[in-house]
C-alpha cells in the first residue's frame, strides 16, 4: 500500500492576550470564550470531513493544548473511536517565540519614521533596564523546529511497518508555525511541493512565505510517498514551485492579533535566557529539550535528515472554513476568559430525560 500523510499545522484558538494586544510567547495565556468556540468548531469540522487522526502533537501551553484536546474530543465522537484516537503529545519544543522582557506587555507598532520594527524599537529602548531579556532569535527557533522534525515527524514519514495512511495534527503558535513550515520545506526534496489547482487559480505565493495563521487557521498538506506510487496524476505541475524558489512573498493579510502581525516581522533579536524571567522554568525546559536532542543527533545542524521520496500538495493555506458563521458573543462575553465550569446557554434549555 502507498504510504500517505495528511498533515495539519494549526494555530491555537483566540486568547485573552490576543484580545488585549499583549506579547504572549511563553506566557501561558488562556483561551477566550470565542477561542474555545473556534477550537470546538475546528474539531467538529475535521470530524465532518471524516478525518481520523493517528497522531496529535501540541505545545504544552494551555492555549494550544486545549485546542488540540477539542480536536481529539470530536474524534472520540466517531464510532469505535475509543481504541484508535491517540492522546495529545504535549511538547515544550512547540512553544511560541520567547519575547523576553516584552512578555505580557502591550504590542508595539512600528514607530513613525524609524527604520526598525516595533519589537526592535522597544528592545533598544529597554536594553539598559535591569533584568532585561531579549527576544528569542530565529536561529534558536529553527533549532527547536529541527529537533521536533527529527524526533517526531520524520520518524513517522520513515515508518514502513505502521499505519500506511497517517493523519497528523500539530497545534502550535503563529510565529513558530511559520518557522516550522520553513524548516520542513528544507527537508522536502527539490521540486516536490506544489499548490493544489484551486490555490494555483487564486494565488501564487512564495512557498517559503505563505502568510500568517489566524486563530485556529491551518495549513493542510497532502503527502504521498512517490517511491511507492505509480504516478503523480493528482498533483499540480511543479515546474514553477520549488523549495528553493525566491519569488517575492504574497501580500500578508491584515492581522487581527500581535501574533499574526509579527509573523511577517523579521527583526528578531538574539536570545538571552535571564534568571529574572517569570517564565524561566519554561524557557530552560524548552531550550534543554532542543539541546539534548541536538547533542544526541550531532548531524542535525550540518546534514539534516531529508524526507526522501515524498511529494507534497498544499491543499489549504490558513484554512478557516470552520469559522464561517461564527459570531463573537456580545457584551464582552466572547472576549472573556473561558471558564470550564460555566454551562453553555444550551444547557439551560435542554429538557430533562423522562425516565
Amino acid at each position: 500500500m502507498v504510504r500517505t500523510m495528511r498533515l495539519f499545522l494549526i494555530r491555537h484558538g483566540e486568547t485573552v492576550d490576543n484580545v488585549a494586544g499583549l506579547y504572549a510567547g511563553i506566557r501561558d495565556s488562556e483561551l477566550t470564550n470565542h477561542g474555545y468556540q473556534q477550537a470546538t468548531r475546528l474539531g467538529l469540522h475535521f470530524h465532518a470531513l471524516g478525518l481520523r487522526f493517528t497522531n496529535l502533537f501540541s505545545s504544552h501551553l494551555q492555549r494550544a493544548a486545549k485546542t488540540a484536546s477539542k480536536i481529539r474530543e470530536a474524534q472520540l465522537g466517531q464510532a469505535n473511536a475509543d481504541a484508535t484516537v491517540p492522546d495529545v503529545v504535549q511538547l515544550p519544543l512547540l512553544v511560541e517565540q520567547n519575547f523576553g522582557s516584552m512578555e505580557g506587555k502591550k504590542f508595539y507598532e512600528r514607530p513613525p519614521e524609524a527604520n526598525m520594527t516595533g519589537k526592535e524599537h522597544h528592545s533598544e529602548q529597554s536594553k539598559s533596564t535591569a533584568g532585561f531579556a531579549d527576544v528569542e532569535s530565529k536561529d534558536v527557533m529553527a533549532q527547536r523546529a529541527d529537533a521536533f522534525l527529527d524526533a517526531h515527524l520524520l520518524p513517522l514519514l520513515d515508518d514502513t511497518t505502521g499505519i500506511a495512511e497517517k493523519c497528523v495534527a500539530i497545534v502550535s503558535h503563529g510565529i513558530f508555525l511559520s518557522t516550522l513550515w520553513k524548516r520542513l520545506l528544507l527537508r522536502l526534496p527539490p521540486r516536490s511541493v506544489v499548490l493544489s489547482p484551486e490555490l494555483q487559480a487564486n494565488a501564487r505565493p512564495s512557498l517559503e512565505h505563505l502568510g500568517g495563521w489566524s486563530n485556529t487557521g491551518y495549513l493542510d498538506l497532502q503527502m504521498v510517498n512517490a517511491t511507492e506510487s505509480s504516478g503523480r496524476s493528482t498533483l499540480a505541475e511543479p515546474s514553477t514551485y520549488e523549495a528553493t524558489q525566491s519569488s517575492p512573498p504574497a501580500e500578508t493579510p491584515i492581522a487581527k492579533s500581535p501574533d499574526e502581525v509579527m509573523i511577517a516581522d523579521d527583526g528578531l533579536g538574539k536570545i538571552v535566557l535571564p534568571p529574572a524571567c517569570d517564565n524561566s522554568a519554561i524557557v530552560e525546559e524548552t531550550t534543554a529539550e532542543a539541546s539534548n536532542i541536538t547533542r544526541s543527533n550531532p548531524e542535525l545542524t550540518s546534514t539534516p535528515r531529508l524526507a526522501e521520496g515524498w511529494l507534497t500538495t498544499i491543499l489549504s493555506i490558513n484554512g478557516k472554513d470552520h469559522l464561517k458563521g461564527l459570531k463573537r458573543t456580545g457584551g464582552g462575553v466572547g472576549s472573556s476568559r473561558h471558564d470550564t465550569s460555566q454551562r453553555s446557554i444550551e444547557t439551560f434549555f435542554k429538557r430533562r430525560k423522562v425516565e
